[in-house]
């Protein structure tokens, strides 16, 4: 359950249970000219991979097709958000004898990230249901269950997260149309060893019990370079000034990079994939300016921003609920509002008890997120601007 995953273009390569990607990669122009998004990424030199939710949309249309075809296909592609059809080998295939479950397995590839869940066996069962049940998911051994508000599921859901379950429902729905199914099922979707996995992540202190979370917006892993991801976003402005271009926009993912550029038309060229890096977009800026700096980001890693971080990254900074609960003040907030928001489980449990409230405290941290930027560019040429967005890309806040 990260603020926000990044996502790319790219192809991961293994030969146990592990994806091959069909797509050719980026096409925009931005990537032809050196900059941009695409290339940006490219410019890491760092093996892309795929996500959990990747891996439980692959294993679940191969369990789904076997248990209305009888085969499992090996390999199993899917349509990922952006267009990429990568191709997943099964490491694991299960068709009970009278044809009323079907499990299928995939080996999760990270690429060149260190993901904790590099090499983990991520397994979905698909059950038939009685018609008009629709898909209903299932937490099995390995993944978590949400135990706490605050998360993008409700209490007691599997921490399937939203585009994974979407991805799923979309492929049921091919598979059924494709071979005759009614596309009514229960997908259980498990990790071996997932609950030990989980121990290394922070799933336990956002109350998910019992495992990790299905992942991933895009459904492909960028690969976490500190050093590489840095030499990217200076060549990004780079390449960003020399085109001429006078607004840029630094986002944290692919969602605050879509509202970016429904807000202001921004071509590929303006965007610099930030990640977690606010520091390294600001400093380089301040030495080498444009006119202006749209910063775009979800609203919990911003909120860091606003608190004087400039490194967004969970293992280095954590959203301060006490510090919202202190800017909720100044916007008018009560003691028993500012109570509930610095004991709130995550920044977006702060935000919608705000909301809720008619308390602007997305606003609040864009204002003062846009403050911190300032104070960083040290009087640099700069106009900056910043714009909170929650998980489905809506603005919450501006600044």
């Amino acid at each position: 359950m990260n603020d926000e995953a990044r996502g790319t273009d790219g192809a991961a390569r293994s030969s146990d249970g592990a994806a091959r990607s069909t797509d050719t990669g980026p096409r925009d122009t931005g990537a032809e000219a050196g900059g941009g998004r695409s290339a940006q990424l490219k410019h890491t030199g760092l093996r892309a991979g795929w996500t959990t939710g990747a891996c439980a949309t692959a294993a679940t249309t191969a369990a789904y097709t076997a248990l209305l075809t009888g085969d499992f296909p090996d390999p199993v592609s899917i349509l990922l958000p952006k267009g990429q059809t990568p191709a997943f080998a099964l490491a694991v295939e299960e068709l009970t004898a009278g044809r009323d479950a079907a499990t299928a397995g995939v080996v999760k590839d990270a690429g060149d990230d260190p993901d904790v869940t590099h090499g983990a066996l991520v397994r979905a069962t698909v059950r038939r249901l009685p018609p008009g049940s629709g898909v209903v998911f299932r937490a099995g051994p390995g993944v978590g269950t949400v135990t706490l508000p605050g998360l993008p599921l409700e209490v007691g859901e599997p921490a399937v997260n939203p585009v994974p379950r979407r991805l799923m429902r979309e492929h049921v729905e091919r598979v059924a149309a494709e071979h005759g199914g009614a596309g009514d099922v229960e997908i259980t979707i498990s990790v071996d060893h997932g609950e030990e996995i989980a121990r290394s992540t922070w799933n336990g202190r956002l109350g998910i019990l019992g495992g990790l979370s299905i992942l991933g917006t895009t459904g492909v892993v960028v690969p976490y370079s500190c050093s590489a991801w840095i030499d990217s976003i200076r060549r990004g402005v780079d390449v960003a000034r020399a085109a001429g271009l006078t607004h840029v926009a630094g986002c944290t993912g692919s969602t605050s990079e879509k509202t970016v550029v429904a807000e202001y038309g921004l071509p590929d060229i303006a965007l610099l994939d930030m990640g977690d890096f606010a520091g390294a977009v600001l400093k380089y800026v301040r030495r080498h300016p444009v006119d202006r700096l749209t910063v775009c980001g979800g609203f919990a890693k911003l909120s860091k921003l606003a608190a004087g971080h400039l490194d967004l990254h969970s293992a280095r900074s954590q959203v301060d609920k006490p510090f919202l609960a202190g800017l909720a003040r100044e916007g008018g907030a009560d003691e028993l509002l500012a109570s509930r928001i610095a004991d709130a489980n995550t920044g977006l449990e702060a935000l919608r008890l705000c909301e809720a409230a008619g308390v602007p405290l997305g606003d609040l941290v864009a204002a003062r997120a846009r403050d911190e930027a300032l104070a960083v560019l040290r009087g640099a040429p700069v106009a900056v601007d910043v714009i909170c967005v929650d998980r489905a890309g809506a603005v919450v806040g501006r600044g």
